[in-house]
C-alpha cells in the first residue's frame, strides 16, 4: 500500500491577538450557511483524535477510553497535520474530547487560516458525559460544558458544540431528556456570551423506529409552544450503512425517513470498515454530496484520521513515526478520500432567503421511552451551600473513584431502606420525568446526602457514619438533609441561564500543552460514546429502589 510522507514543518508564531478569517455558520431551518455571502455550507470534514486507553471487562462493555490527548492543545502536532488535511481537502474536523485549562490559541489559528471549522464535543470519558444508563444533568456536567465553551468562545471558527454522543442506543433512550436540558442551558448559555455557534448530538445508527424518535425528540419542543429552545441546531448521525461500492439507493430508506426534519442533519462519522477490509474506496462521498441528498444532508465527516479501533475492524488513514512523532504517512484510504473529495462540488440551493424558519412541534410518542418533562438548570451555589450544611460527607480519595462511588451508593440505599428512608432525593427518571431536588448536584454530594439521610435516621450515632472509611463526621453540622435541601435550594424545578463557574476565563496563552490527561477520552466509532462503565455496580441501585433509575 503506497503511503504520503509529509515531514514536520513549524507552526507560525499566533498571538492573542492573531486575526480570524472564516465567517460564520448559521442555521437557517434545515440548512446552514456561510454568513459572508449567506452560501450553503456542508461539512466535508474528518474526525480528528486519536484513541485513548481502553481497559476492557465487564464494567466497560462498550471499551470506552479512559484517557485522551488533546490533539487542539498540541501546537506541534497541529503544524505537523495541518497540511495533511489541506490535501485531503477537508473544511472541517470533528475533536472529541480537550482540556479546557489548557490554551488552544495556536491549532485554532492555524486551522482557520486554513479554513478548518471545528465541531467540538463538549464530553469527556469517565464521568465527564451523560450516561447511557443511569443519566443525570447535574453541576459537575454543565460546569464542565460551560468552562469548555468559555474557553473556546474566542475561537470562530467553532462550528458547533456537541452535548453527547452515542448516549442513546436503541434499548436505551431515557437519558433523552438530560441531553435536552442540557441542550436548553448550553443554548442559554451560549447566548449569554453572545456566541452564535451551534448545538449538536452524534447518533448511533439504528433501527429506523430508534433513529427517527431520537432526531425528532431532540428537536421537538415539549412545551408544545413552538419554541426552539431545548432543541438541537445540527443533528449528526454516525452512519456506516454504505459498504464498498454500494449502490446510491443504500441511503434512499433513510433519506425518506428525514425528507421533512426541521433542523439541520449531516453524517457526524461515516466510512464502513464491514464489507470493505481492505482499502475504502470512499464511494459515498460521490453520494452525499449531490442530489437528493444535499436536499437533506449537510454533508459529513470521514473516520477517522489517526489509527482506531472498533469491533474488531481498524479505521484511520494517517500513521505517525519518528522520535518525536514528527512525521505523518498516509495510506490508500487517504488517497481514495482526498480523490473523492476533489471531485465534490457544492450544491448551492436552495437560497437561504427562500428558507422557512423551523417549527418546533410535539415530541414524538414511539421511538424514545422518554418524558416530556426535562431535569431543571444544575444550581452551582444551591448545591454547594447543602454540601456545606450535610453531617456526614464523603472522604473523597486520591485518583480514580468512580467505582467506588457507585458501590457505596448501592450500599446506602439499601440501609436506607431498612430503616424507612429512600434515596428518591439523589435519584432522577429520565422515563417517568421525575427528578429528586438533590439529583442536580455532582455526584460527591449526592453521596453524602444518602450517608447523612441514614446518620440522621439512625439517631446520629457516630458509628452510621463511617461506610468502612469511606465518610467523615461533621458533628457541628446540626441541619437534618431535609432542612439543608429546604435552606438552600428554594425552587428544585428552577429553570435559569447558567453561568461559567467562579474564576472561569479563558485561558492565558501560557497554559498551552501539548495535550490532555486522564479523565477524558478519545474519539472514534464506538471509541467515542458516553460512559458506561459503572453499569455493574449501580444493578444494586436500581433493585434497591424498585426500579427507580439512580444516578451517581
Amino acid at each position: 500500500m503506497r503511503g504520503l510522507l509529509f515531514s514536520y514543518s513549524l507552526l507560525l508564531a499566533t498571538t492573542t491577538t492573531t486575526t480570524f478569517a472564516l465567517p460564520q455558520i448559521t442555521r437557517t431551518g434545515r440548512y446552514l450557511y456561510k454568513s459572508d455571502d449567506n452560501s450553503r455550507f456542508y461539512v466535508k470534514g474528518i474526525a480528528y483524535q486519536q484513541q485513548g486507553l481502553i481497559i476492557s471487562g465487564p464494567d466497560n462493555p462498550l471499551n470506552q477510553p479512559s484517557t485522551f490527548v488533546d490533539q487542539l492543545a498540541d501546537s506541534a502536532g497541529c503544524s505537523r497535520d495541518i497540511p495533511v488535511l489541506q490535501k485531503l481537502g477537508v473544511n472541517a474536523i470533528r475533536a472529541y474530547s480537550v482540556d479546557a485549562s489548557l490554551n488552544h490559541d495556536a491549532c485554532m489559528s492555524a486551522l482557520d487560516a486554513a479554513g478548518i471549522y471545528v465541531i467540538l464535543d463538549l464530553t469527556l470519558p469517565l464521568n465527564g458525559s451523560i450516561d447511557t444508563t443511569q443519566p443525570t444533568w447535574s453541576t459537575n456536567l454543565l460546569d464542565q460544558y460551560t468552562t469548555t465553551i468559555t474557553a473556546f468562545s474566542r475561537y470562530p471558527n467553532v462550528l458547533a458544540y456537541n452535548i453527547g454522543n452515542e448516549v442513546l442506543t436503541n434499548g436505551a433512550t431515557n437519558a433523552a431528556p438530560f441531553l435536552k436540558a442540557a441542550t436548553r442551558d448550553t443554548r442559554a448559555f451560549l447566548k449569554s456570551i453572545n456566541s452564535t455557534a451551534l448545538i449538536g448530538y452524534a447518533d448511533i445508527d439504528g433501527a429506523s423506529a430508534f433513529r427517527d424518535g431520537v432526531a425528532q425528540y431532540l428537536s421537538c419542543d415539549p412545551s408544545n409552544s413552538g419554541n426552539g429552545d431545548t432543541s438541537i441546531d445540527l443533528f449528526g448521525l454516525n452512519n456506516y450503512a454504505w459498504c464498498g461500492n454500494a449502490s446510491s439507493s443504500t441511503y434512499d430508506n433513510l433519506n425518506a425517513e428525514f425528507e421533512n426534519y426541521n433542523v439541520a442533519a449531516y453524517f457526524s462519522e461515516f466510512g464502513s470498515e464491514n464489507c470493505n477490509p481492505g482499502t475504502r474506496p470512499w464511494s459515498e462521498v460521490g453520494t452525499l454530496f449531490a442530489s437528493p441528498m444535499t436536499n437533506i444532508w449537510s454533508g459529513g465527516l470521514a473516520f477517522s484520521y489517526f489509527p482506531a479501533t472498533s469491533a474488531g475492524h481498524e479505521f484511520g488513514m494517517a500513521t505517525l513515526s519518528g522520535s518525536s512523532n514528527e512525521t505523518v504517512t498516509t495510506n490508500a484510504d487517504f488517497s481514495n478520500l482526498a480523490s473523492q473529495f476533489s471531485s465534490v462540488q457544492f450544491v448551492n440551493s436552495p437560497s437561504k432567503d427562500s428558507v422557512q424558519a423551523s417549527s418546533f412541534g410535539a415530541c414524538p410518542q414511539t421511538g424514545v421511552q422518554a418524558s416530556t418533562t426535562l431535569p431543571p438548570t444544575p444550581n452551582d451555589s444551591g448545591c454547594a451551600c447543602v454540601a456545606q450544611r450535610l453531617a456526614c460527607r464523603f472522604k473523597v480519595p486520591g485518583g480514580d473513584y468512580n467505582a467506588v462511588l457507585g458501590t457505596l451508593t448501592g450500599t446506602v440505599c439499601g440501609l436506607l431502606a431498612g430503616v424507612n428512608g429512600t434515596c428518591g432525593d439523589i435519584a432522577a427518571n429520565g422515563t417517568t420525568g421525575v427528578y429528586g431536588a438533590v439529583a442536580m448536584c455532582d455526584p460527591v454530594t449526592r453521596l453524602s446526602y444518602a450517608f447523612s439521610q441514614y446518620y440522621d435516621l439512625t439517631a446520629r450515632h457516630a458509628a452510621s457514619c463511617d461506610f468502612d472509611g469511606n465518610a467523615t463526621l461533621d458533628a457541628s453540622a446540626t441541619d437534618s438533609p431535609a432542612s439543608a435541601l429546604s435552606a438552600c435550594i428554594s425552587n428544585p424545578s428552577a429553570i435559569s441561564t447558567p453561568s461559567a463557574p467562579a474564576g472561569v476565563s479563558a485561558p492565558s496563552s501560557s497554559a498551552s500543552g501539548a495535550g490532555g490527561g486522564g479523565g477524558g477520552g478519545g474519539g472514534g466509532s464506538g471509541a467515542g460514546r458516553t460512559r458506561v462503565g459503572l453499569v455493574g455496580v449501580l444493578v444494586v441501585v436500581g433493585c434497591v429502589l424498585g426500579g427507580v433509575g439512580m444516578v451517581l
